[in-house]
């Protein structure tokens, strides 16, 4: 009988140019699974990404430090303990204007694709 269960140990790490760690622990880039995606996530103080409008739902957990979201033109700031989800098609822009790091996981299904993403220019 083959294993009911994976351990991901080498999770994929995506490279960036904006100083933001990403490690896809499953997923399109790690497993294949475009049903779901899993990362685990360091932001540095001061990131930003473009608004976008997605096409998957995404779960974000704070572990520690403070991530602002811009959804629909309003601002939410969660910090670490709290989470929310964020439902596909809402325009939204993620952040971390403060002077700490912020670790985060982020959960989206379907999983997190470029194709999917739709970031504004």
């Amino acid at each position: 009988m083959s294993k009911r269960y994976t351990i991901q140990n080498s999770p994929f790490v995506v490279p960036t140019t904006d100083g933001k760690l990403i490690e896809e622990h499953f997923g399109n880039a790690t497993t294949g699974d475009s049903s779901i995606s899993i990362a685990h996530m360091v932001a540095p103080p001061g990131w930003s990404e473009p608004f976008q409008t997605p096409e998957f739902d995404e779960y974000t957990y704070i572990i520690r430090g403070k991530k602002q979201f811009i959804i629909e033109g309003e601002t939410v700031i969660l910090e670490a303990g709290e989470s929310i989800k964020i439902e596909k098609n809402t325009r939204i822009q993620y952040s971390n204007p403060f002077g700490e790091e912020c670790e985060y996981l982020a959960i989206c299904i379907p999983a997190f694709s470029m194709d999917l993403v739709h970031r504004e220019e």
